[in-house]
C-alpha cells in the first residue's frame, strides 16, 4: 500500500505558501497613492523592446497584424520612440518585395531616432 502522507503534508505546505505570497501581492496593489508630477517623466514600459515590420511582397506595410500606410508607420515608431528610445525594430520584408519599401521603413526609423533596426532574413539550411 502506498503511504500518502509525505505528499499531503507537501501540498498543505505548498497552500500555505500560496496564501501567504498572494496576501502580500494584494496589499501592494490595495495601497491608495498619488504620485507626484514631473515634467520629465517618462511613461512605464510595458510594451516589448522589439517592434516587428512586416512588408509583403506588394509593399503593404503589416505592425501586429494590421495594415497601415507608411505614414502611420512613421507615427507609430515616433510613439516607440517616445515610449522606450532604446527599442529595436526589426523589418521582416518579402524577399519578392521592392528594397524600396524596406528603404522607406528604415528612413521612417531614422525620422523617430531609432537607431537600432535591422533587417530579418531567414537562415540557409545545411543539406
Amino acid at each position: 500500500m502506498l503511504d500518502i502522507t509525505p505528499l499531503i503534508d507537501i501540498v498543505f505546505l505548498l497552500l500555505i505558501f500560496f496564501m501567504v505570497m498572494t496576501r502580500f501581492d494584494e496589499e501592494d496593489y490595495k495601497l491608495d497613492v498619488v504620485l507626484p508630477t514631473a515634467s520629465e517623466a517618462q511613461p512605464l514600459i510595458s510594451q516589448p523592446r522589439e517592434l516587428f515590420i512586416n512588408i509583403d511582397a506588394d509593399g503593404r506595410y503589416f505592425v501586429r497584424g494590421d495594415q497601415h500606410s507608411i505614414n502611420e508607420i512613421e507615427e507609430i515608431l515616433e510613439q516607440t520612440a517616445a515610449d522606450n528610445p532604446e527599442s529595436s525594430v526589426i523589418i521582416r520584408a518579402d524577399k519578392e518585395s521592392k528594397i524600396e519599401f524596406s528603404v522607406q521603413v528604415m528612413n521612417a526609423c531614422n525620422k523617430a531616432k531609432l537607431s537600432n533596426y535591422s533587417i530579418s532574413t531567414a537562415s540557409l539550411e545545411s543539406n
